[in-house]
């Protein structure tokens, strides 16, 4: 695992995310933070601490950064719990595999299927907007437009990091 991991190219790097202690913008907006602090620590030692951490928030490819995060991961992971309220849609088997890791060709092909079936989903009911929609629909939760803007989000993340080199690995 400490080979794979030293080998890869790190999400971070890929959705652009600028570094703190190496970015302007990452130092800015560390800075701000500090700004927003007691100050109880001098801002070299808050700098220090922040060293080398990749600010998500400021990434130039928002495609890798899921509307729809994990409260416990970083904020480039996609909560696939979400795909659960989108089962009457697409199905048992689409939504179940979600939770199989998948390399970057497998991530590749099942976003593009997820594609498939929101793309024909959002033409049959008039719904062709929700994909270039980053921002989730103000409705019901349990409307097809909230379901469909799920899929499409997932679809997208699953595309951008597949065709990026990058697969998943599934956490429950």
């Amino acid at each position: 695992m400490q080979i794979w991991n030293e080998i890869q190219i790190s999400p971070f790097e890929t959705i652009k995310a600028p570094m703190v202690g190496r970015d302007f913008e990452a130092n800015t907006w560390l800075n701000s933070l500090y700004e927003t602090t007691d100050k109880s620590k001098k801002i070299e030692d808050f700098f220090q601490d922040y060293n080398g951490y990749y600010v998500i928030e400021l990434a130039k490819e928002i495609e890798g950064v899921p509307v729809y995060q994990s409260p416990v991961a970083d904020a480039n992971v996609f909560r696939g719990e979400f795909l659960r309220n989108c089962e009457d849609l697409i199905g048992e088997n689409l939504v179940s595999e979600a939770w199989i890791s998948k390399l970057s060709h497998e991530a590749l092909d099942y976003g593009n299927r997820l594609m498939h079936y929101a793309d024909n989903l959002a033409i049959k009911h008039n719904l062709e907007y929700l994909k270039s929609t980053r921002i989730p629909p103000e409705c019901d939760e349990e409307s097809i437009d909230a379901k469909l803007h799920i899929i499409f989000s997932l679809s997208k993340w699953l595309v951008f990091y597949g065709k990026n080199g990058h697969g998943y690995e599934a956490d429950f």
